[in-house]
């Protein structure tokens, strides 16, 4: 039971640093184009040289 006080605040300091990493890739842009990526590897670029 006394683990418990050690388990949990590292548990809520997980969490709040999981949901600010998602929370950072919200605002830095990282899901504005979802298919452009998945389209960018069908498209056959060919190298001008």
């Amino acid at each position: 039971m006394s683990n418990l006080i050690f388990l949990i605040p590292i548990a809520l300091f997980l969490g709040g640093l999981g949901l600010a990493a998602f929370i950072w890739s919200l605002s830095s842009g990282q899901y504005d184009d979802l298919d452009g990526a998945a389209e960018r590897i069908l498209i056959d670029e060919e190298d001008e040289v």
